[in-house]
């Protein structure tokens, strides 16, 4: 009765406050942004440090010339890219009337649109939020046009993609994992926080076809494992602030362009790597640990222990170049679809992140290489609020998913390694259910 004199009911308050959130704001700051990036990649506008572009206009461009003959760069060491990547870069041949570099920002802009598109439409609903849209369309551009002078958006897109479907389509999540993988490899583990045995199963067979398809028809198909082995310290990774720090007090390596990154050669540099292989390895073993461990999973949890797994493996990497940023703002976006995400905190760390980013490369990009304070001191800011981010998200990602007193599956309870023979009352309750 009091809904029909005009009182609202709690259905029509969800309808309204949905029917509310017009996507004409985050669509007009989206379209100004991106213009602003668009005339920088295009060169109408000049930003400052190095030109990002060159990787586009000449590296991707000569890829893309050895690629149409039906075989990937075998002798080109800067080829550190699983096969699919050939895909991103052979991309702008569907717009055969534009120029290859203006071609490719095109296309980079409208994976950037697509990416908006699926986090706006996850953000409507019950239980949902537009916090997600709104740290994509802020986020990405603070990390300034090396955004669009690299295919990590395109990537992006494919992950992002993927776990917006794992909840009702895990098989087609599964599915954009195995290609986002044969790209770019980091989406692979997207899938640590899929519960479900599907998407495990359609990415492993899609991968494994996929793979197996480029293997019979192009040569070179996995010459960037060699390549990406030979990898050392770059001189933006955690890693790399040890020698930052050691120039200083008469350390005697170099800096070199070596596999095609900027990196630290010298006594000591190959310890500092197999020091970082060990954390990624240690990182491994925690994500196993707590998927061993976790038994309350919920629909935000696949995209939360995604953001966290992605920011433990960033920030060990021997690599943190910043397009990886893009990544971590694409995943931090989904978190922020939806509203009982644990990774407020990360997420706003990691878009504190990406302004500095850009200050350390490209603007002061010449100072981080001379090791000098203001891009030593932009490094430290930039890798502390990184691994800040990460430590911050694993704890919540645990405390949000194992029960106090959660005995692993596959480790011995502390009673019965001392010969009692029966778990405590507490410990069997707590105990999870077995998932894949």
């Amino acid at each position: 009765m009091a809904a029909r004199h005009g009182t609202r009911t709690g259905r029509e308050h969800v309808v309204t406050t949905d029917a509310g959130r017009s996507p004409v704001w985050p669509l007009t700051a989206w379209a100004a942004t991106r213009l602003v990036l668009l005339l920088f990649v295009l060169k109408v506008w000049v930003f400052p440090g190095p030109d990002v572009t060159s990787d586009v206009s000449v590296i991707y461009r000569d890829w893309y010339e050895i690629l149409r003959t039906g075989t990937f760069p075998l002798g080109d060491v800067t080829w550190q890219y699983p096969p699919a990547a050939a895909l991103a870069i052979l991309s702008p041949a569907v717009l055969p009337f534009l120029e290859y570099a203006t071609a490719f920002f095109v296309l980079a802009c409208l994976a950037d649109l697509a990416v908006l598109a699926l986090l706006w439409r996850a953000g409507r609903g019950t239980g949902r939020s537009p916090r997600g849209a709104w740290a994509w369309v802020v986020g990405l551009p603070l990390l300034g046009p090396t955004v669009y002078a690299r295919y990590d958006v395109m990537v992006t897109a494919v992950a992002v993609a993927a776990l917006l479907a794992a909840g009702r389509h895990p098989r087609v999540a599964g599915a954009l994992v195995g290609l986002g993988a044969l790209l770019k490899v980091w989406p692979a583990l997207l899938l640590v926080g899929m519960r479900a045995l599907a998407p495990w199963v359609a990415a492993a067979l899609g991968a494994a076809g996929l793979a197996g398809l480029f293997a019979l028809t192009m040569p070179g198909a996995f010459a960037f494992l060699t390549f990406q082995r030979e990898r050392g310290t770059e001189v933006e990774s955690l890693g790399a602030l040890v020698f930052h720090v050691a120039r200083h007090f008469g350390w005697d390596g170099q800096v070199l362009l070596n596999y095609g990154s900027v990196e630290f050669l010298g006594p000591y540099v190959g310890a500092v790597s197999t020091v970082a292989l060990a954390l990624t390895a240690l990182a491994f073993g925690w994500l196993l640990l707590w998927r061993l461990a976790a038994s309350r999973f919920a629909a935000h949890t696949a995209a939360d222990a995604a953001f966290t797994a992605v920011l433990m493996f960033t920030v060990t990497s021997r690599v943190i170049s910043p397009q990886y940023l893009v990544w971590l703002i694409g995943l931090a976006a989904v978190c922020g679809c939806f509203r009982a995400s644990r990774m407020r905190v990360p997420v706003v760390l990691v878009l504190a992140a990406a302004p500095v980013t850009v200050l350390e490369f490209p603007v002061y990009f010449a100072r981080v290489v001379a090791s000098d304070p203001v891009g030593v001191g932009l490094l430290f800011v930039r890798n502390g609020l990184l691994v800040a981010a990460a430590l911050v998200a694993a704890r919540a990602l645990w405390r949000g998913t194992v029960p106090r007193g959660t005995v692993p599956r596959g480790t011995v309870p502390r009673g019965r390694a001392a010969g009692k023979g029966r778990l405590s009352r507490a410990g069997s309750a707590d105990t999870p259910a077995i998932a894949p």
